[in-house]
């Protein structure tokens, strides 16, 4: 028996497995949102030190070790955040990123106000999104309904028929000219052959 059998060299490597569009993006949102907390984490520390530093005139920050991350988002706040990931269509996730980061670089927030940013950028793109959604069935609906009355107007245009413009004599036409036309009724127009 060889070696080989044992480690398996000789099997083609197995596929990394396929993600959909929705994964990735939320994964990389997801990313974001932890790479900004930490980062929100770290600039509140460091405003912390300069306070005290400059309350007591004293540095004792080397003197401090802080845990990694002493933040953390609740599961169920972070369940409902995955699910509004899910929602965003791949080609607004860039756009979504760049917002979230103009947003914390604006307001400089506390750290348990990182999520609800990001979760007012998730809402105002999926807001965008089902009003694109909304302008393209209607512009679907008015191309499909502005098919049928043009060709409906087309139709129309080829058949004119001129009902009271007539070569042809017939009897009843010069028994008419001789008595008075009647009245007719109010939903119809009156016509008067003129001569």
């Amino acid at each position: 028996m060889s070696l080989a059998s044992w480690f398996r060299w000789n099997e083609p490597p197995s596929r990394i497995s396929q993600r959909t569009p929705t994964e990735m993006v939320v994964e990389t949102l997801m990313m974001e949102l932890n790479w900004q907390t930490k980062q929100a984490e770290k600039q509140q520390r460091e405003r912390e030190n300069e306070y005290r530093k400059i309350k007591t005139g004293v540095d004792y920050g080397w003197l401090v070790s802080y845990p990694k991350q002493s933040y953390d988002i609740s599961p169920g706040e972070r369940l409902q955040l995955e699910d509004m990931c899910s929602k965003i269509h791949p080609s607004y996730c860039g756009p979504v990123i760049l917002r979230f980061r103009q947003l914390i670089t604006e307001y400089e927030p506390e750290v348990q106000e990182v999520s609800r940013i990001f979760r007012s950028v998730l809402q105002e793109a999926a807001e965008k999104i089902k009003e694109e959604e909304e302008a393209k069935k209607l512009a679907r609906q008015w191309n499909t309904k502005n098919k049928t009355s043009l060709s409906l107007t087309t139709f129309k245009s080829r058949s004119r028929i001129s009902p009271f413009i007539s070569d042809i004599k017939t009897i009843s036409e010069d028994v008419e000219r001789g008595t008075q036309p009647t009245r007719r009724v109010w939903s119809m127009p009156e016509f008067r052959n003129t001569k």
